[in-house]
């Protein structure tokens, strides 16, 4: 018996890989992607009108997807041995987020230019960059990205509002437990019950609590959603009822996690409390306010539950967010394309936005911190 075959812990490197075995790993992988790429070309051919020919649908591309991906996995042993062993431990995770989020991105821009509206019996056209063309003429749209500004700096007022409820809920006060629990209350409510329960019942500009104490304070014909900037402010304080005590947890843990004796030491060299929270709390709670900020704005962008419940947008768009009023493009109007682009577009200002935030927000950081 040779010792390869008596070591139980004997892995094949790849220098012991014969040609052939490689010749044949290699081959099985450019068939099956071959077929891929073959399969896809023909597709999206016949979807273009360029030919006549094709499959019913994109499930046979799908199906030679999987069969590349599986075949991948196996020539990655079977050409480099241990080493394509240690790949597979990564490698299906990859090919997993590339068909769950590559693949439908792909499809996305493939609507995205094309004329598709389910109430055309003429289905799917495509129709190139008239969707882009006419989403820069779309007054509607600009309005929507116009409010979604607007909605955003409100995060300025509620990261305020969190801080101060964070910064009282952190002292020794009478039934601290007990505020800090029905603080809580709005972020376990849904969006939606929130929206029924205070813009449908109590704003309700006949028989609504808050619209008849308005009326006793000498506003005649109280109507919160028919002015447009009445409205917007609504809208506002609605979702930041919902999500104020969503921050306000997190600048609280961050709070505690405060290192004691800095705080004891400038108090001892005789710091006012305003100076403390300027000069120590604020700088050392930089990198949980970014951090709360940043999911509060994701957050915000996301807006639409709120204002199709109570609003759908109006009066006249004045409340649109851009994700409301994609959903609208989708539901009333039917027109699949059109809002596909609208949506990939607000990705790309979703993506350049934030990313640009992150790397301003990191400077900040850094900045504050190090003069500590």
């Amino acid at each position: 018996m040779s010792t390869t075959e008596g070591d139980l812990l004997h892995t094949v490197e790849t220098g012991s890989i014969s040609r052939s075995r490689r010749f044949w790993g290699h081959a099985a992988l450019w068939l099956s992607a071959l077929w891929l790429i073959a399969s896809f070309i023909l597709q999206a051919s016949q979807d273009l009108g360029w030919t006549g020919f094709g499959f019913d649908n994109w499930r046979p591309v799908l199906y030679a997807y999987f069969i590349w991906a599986f075949v991948l996995c196996v020539t990655r042993v079977v050409i480099y041995g241990e080493s394509g062993k240690k790949a597979l431990f990564v490698l299906p995770a990859a090919l997993f987020v590339v068909s769950m989020v590559v693949f439908p991105l792909l499809f996305a821009l493939w609507v995205g230019f094309s004329n598709w509206n389910l109430a055309s019996l003429t289905g799917r056209q495509f129709n190139g960059l008239d969707n882009l063309r006419q989403m820069i003429a779309d007054p509607f749209y600009a309005n929507a990205l116009l409010n979604m500004v607007y909605y955003c700096l409100a995060i300025a007022i509620e990261y305020a509002i969190a801080f101060g409820l964070a910064l009282l809920l952190n002292q020794e006060i009478v039934a601290r437990k007990f505020w800090r629990v029905t603080f809580l209350v709005p972020l376990m409510l849904s969006p939606v019950a929130i929206s029924w329960m205070v813009g449908k019942s109590m704003l309700e500009p006949r028989f609504g609590p808050i619209a008849r104490f308005a009326r006793w304070l000498g506003w005649e014909n109280p109507s919160f959603f028919g002015d447009p900037l009445t409205a917007r402010l609504s809208i506002m304080i609605m979702d930041a009822w919902t999500f104020i005590p969503f921050m306000m947890i997190m600048l609280l843990a961050g709070l505690q996690a405060l290192p004691r004796e800095v705080l004891e030491a400038a108090e001892v060299d005789g710091a006012t409390k305003w100076q403390r929270f300027w000069q120590v709390i604020f700088p050392l709670m930089l990198p949980v306010s970014v951090t709360a900020v940043m999911i509060r704005i994701i957050f915000k962008l996301k807006l639409a539950d709120i204002i199709i419940t109570v609003t759908s947008g109006g009066p006249g768009g004045a409340t649109d967010s851009v994700t409301s009023f994609i959903y609208r493009e989708y539901r009333d109007r039917s027109n699949v394309g059109y809002g596909t682009l609208l949506a990939l577009v607000y990705l790309v200002i979703i993506v350049i936005g934030m990313t640009g935030l992150m790397k301003i927000s990191d400077r900040i950081v850094r900045r504050m911190t190090g003069r500590l």
